[in-house]
């Protein structure tokens, strides 16, 4: 196995997301590589979760708004297609968890290379295997095939594209879509169709799944922290880190 042995520090009994622990390990080390004084974008920044980490840099945050959530308070108001910005105005891009939402994805990297200065860089995580969310505005999920035609062609060097999580993390978002959505006792078996009499010799293998799936959820979720397994199997999300290329001399 391929792992990524770096111990998670967590209370006892406590649930991690550990899609949010890879995410933020991955910002920090994108936010170490952003000079002070640089000016970043976060694109698509709803409640602008990893502001504090650009601290010592310039940051500005753009987001269309169209959700009935909160957001932090915004740069611009926007399409991520039309960003309001002459050309060249940033050095960093932030877009995290939102290429899946814009209809036009080509168009947005476009315009998002358009924004960075020559060398600048982009950060970007995608979902590959994710529920619907954020309804209607939900389009897409991403190979590391379609990710890395989509920002060549839009101008980018690629610089790495790699998994998010491990596979482990993408087992405990399985388990964890069972527990919510099997039934949870025998009225909610019965709901499913299934008859009276076939219901009772049904119910106790459905019953003991969504228990088993709630208590294998939190130990996998856990197990990724600790091994991030990353040669089998897939990842719920990738990332992109990729640079503006310089115009030729």
């Amino acid at each position: 196995m391929a792992r990524d042995s770096k111990p998670s520090k967590r209370k006892a009994n406590s649930y991690v997301n550990p899609s949010r622990v890879q995410l933020r390990r991955q910002m920090v080390r994108f936010a170490k590589g952003t000079r002070r004084g640089m000016l970043v974008l976060d694109a698509g920044a709803g409640k602008s979760p990893y502001r504090r980490l650009f601290k010592h840099a310039t940051y500005e945050a753009a987001d269309f708004a169209q959700l009935s959530t909160e957001y932090a308070p915004l740069d611009y108001v926007c399409d991520i297609t039309d960003i309001p910005v002459e050309d060249g105005r940033f050095d960093r891009v932030v877009f995290n968890q939102v290429l899946e939402h814009v209809p036009e994805p080509a168009v947005a990297l476009a315009e998002l290379n358009r924004v960075l200065k020559p060398g600048g860089r982009i950060f970007c995580s995608v979902p590959l295997f994710y529920a619907e969310h954020q309804q209607p505005y939900d389009y897409y999920r991403y190979t590391q095939f379609a990710l890395k035609r989509l920002f060549e062609e839009a101008g980018f060097e690629i610089m790495r594209i790699e998994w998010l999580e491990g596979y482990f993390a993408t087992m405990a978002y399985q388990f964890g879509m069972m527990h919510r959505h099997l039934p949870a006792d025998l009225a909610g078996v019965k709901a499913l169709g299934v008859g009276r009499r076939r219901a009772v010799t049904v119910a106790p293998t459905l019953l003991f799944t969504r228990w088993m799936a709630g208590r294998l959820q939190k130990f996998y979720a856990e197990a990724d922290g600790d091994w991030k397994v990353t040669d089998g199997g897939m990842p719920k999300n990738y990332v992109v880190v990729a640079r503006k290329a310089a115009p030729a001399t």
